[in-house]
């Protein structure tokens, strides 16, 4: 099923991981195993956004599982293994992304989405540095092409020097609707990467009517090759080429209890 107008990439809309005991009885129905709650979560939204991956090593049958077991028309954004951003030298990475990149991702083959890197607020901005890391990000593994995004947190970051190395190599900087985060809405790469974390669980739908309606032309506008003239960039003056880019929506954080909801809510907007 494709997402969004004719012309456009698709939208996918989501949220972080499907295990959340919050969620058995609410999200998911009663009852339903949770052997089957990856299946059916797949279902219901477009996108996952996988944390597990942050924090440890999963070796490549858990991938092809993961891929059996999820619906076709969902597809996974992995975080990558935080040894290989929590470093004080970036660009000496290069082991652990590599370990990284060859533990399984691409038995996830077409259901594989973009590769987040996620740095700690703590980490601030070396160009040099952070060129030598982008260096060590490849293009494919195992034949699977791979899609890059940044997700900075410090506002050091917050430089129209920073967009211009991300787009240099073709990296999408995660846009971050947070309140300590930096929020860097420059088009860098050939897609679009947005978290939505400030949502409440106060709400049905993670965030209000009137906030999901704007969500969606933002992520519309994104799709057709636009850029919201609502939202901060660091290199205002700098206009991403005007081509159709998938879009991926996360919901995560604040509101996780109506996160499948709201990421469902989304997609329905701009399905419509």
């Amino acid at each position: 099923m494709q997402s969004g107008k004719s012309g456009a990439g698709q939208v996918r809309a989501g949220m972080g991981g499907w295990t959340f005991e919050p969620w058995e009885g609410t999200f998911y129905p009663d009852k339903l195993a949770k052997a089957k709650q990856l299946g059916y979560a797949s279902q219901q939204v477009r996108t996952i956004e996988v944390n597990g991956t942050y924090y440890s090593t999963f070796k490549p049958p858990t991938f092809a599982k993961w891929a059996k077991e999820s619906d076709d028309n969902c597809i996974f954004a992995l975080k990558a293994i935080r040894f290989s951003t929590n470093r004080r030298v970036l660009a000496e990475a290069g082991e652990s992304v590599q370990r990284f990149l060859e533990s399984g991702v691409s038995e996830l083959g077409d259901k594989l989405g973009p590769i987040v890197w996620q740095f700690a607020p703590t980490k601030k901005y070396d160009p040099d540095d952070f060129e030598g890391f982008l260096k060590l990000l490849p293009e494919k593994q195992d034949g699977v092409r791979l899609r890059h995004a940044l997700e900075v947190r410090n506002d050091t970051f917050a430089v129209p020097e920073f967009a211009a190395l991300a787009r240099k190599y073709g990296a999408a900087i995660v846009y971050a609707h947070h309140e300590k985060y930096p929020e860097i809405a420059d088009v860098t790469g050939d897609f679009v990467y947005a978290r939505l974390q400030r949502g409440s669980d106060d709400n049905e739908a993670c965030y209000t009517e009137k906030e999901l309606d704007g969500w969606a032309k933002r992520a519309a506008l994104w799709a057709e090759g636009g850029q919201p003239d609502d939202l901060p960039y660091v290199d205002a003056g700098i206009k991403a080429e005007k081509t159709p880019r998938d879009v991926f929506v996360y919901f995560i954080t604040e509101g996780k209890v109506r996160a499948p909801f709201g990421a469902m809510a989304l997609q329905k907007r701009v399905d419509s």
